[in-house]
């Protein structure tokens, strides 16, 4: 894979995973490959700002009454994304970080779930803090970012590639054009 035609955030560092939101935002915007791109890309700014959202609440405090609906909100989005990559299309489940970030919904979402019942439903604080909440969700959303990246270069090698062979074609004479089609045809029986 060439880096040179990533649009990954490059400078990416800090201790606080969370100030990069931003950064997500601004990558997520500019995703337009295709439709299943921009589709992609419109359905992971959602999950950001609900988890953004939540982050800033567990800042606030970890009262079960006030985070639980806003985990139970995210796992509804959350659920509601992942059902949205599992129906992409071949050229996005062919690529290895296609099953990575599956694996990654998969496991925030069965966390969002313990969390919800650590300490029982009685209890008055759940046990989640926002660093722990911070870390998961951005190691989620980063996977996401990366299976974009990928599937957008992909595309573009894509077009490169049928474009050398369009302009390789034209470059032929009237009955080498002829013959090529003919052997091609015969190639696909």
């Amino acid at each position: 894979m060439s880096t040179g035609n990533s649009r990954l955030p490059s400078t990416i560092s800090g201790s606080r995973p969370g100030s990069n939101f931003g950064q997500l935002s601004d990558f997520l915007r500019g995703t337009n490959a295709d439709e299943e791109s921009r589709r992609v890309g419109e359905s992971m700014s959602e999950l950001a700002a609900h988890v953004e959202g939540l982050i800033e609440g567990l800042k606030q405090g970890k009262v079960r009454t006030t985070i639980a609906p806003l985990l139970v909100d995210l796992l509804t989005v959350l659920r509601a994304h992942r059902h949205m990559v599992v129906g992409l299309g071949l050229p996005w489940r062919g690529l290895y970080e296609y099953a990575g970030y599956l694996q990654a919904l998969n496991h925030f979402r069965v966390l969002i779930g313990q969390w919800l019942l650590d300490g029982g439903p009685r209890s008055r604080e759940l046990l989640l803090n926002a660093e722990d909440f911070e870390l998961v969700a951005w190691r989620t959303l980063a996977e996401g970012m990366l299976l974009i990246d990928v599937y957008e270069q992909w595309v573009i090698r894509e077009q490169h590639e049928q474009q050398q062979q369009e302009s390789g074609l034209a470059a032929l004479s009237e009955p080498q054009v002829d013959r090529a089609i003919q052997w091609w045809k015969k190639l696909r029986l």
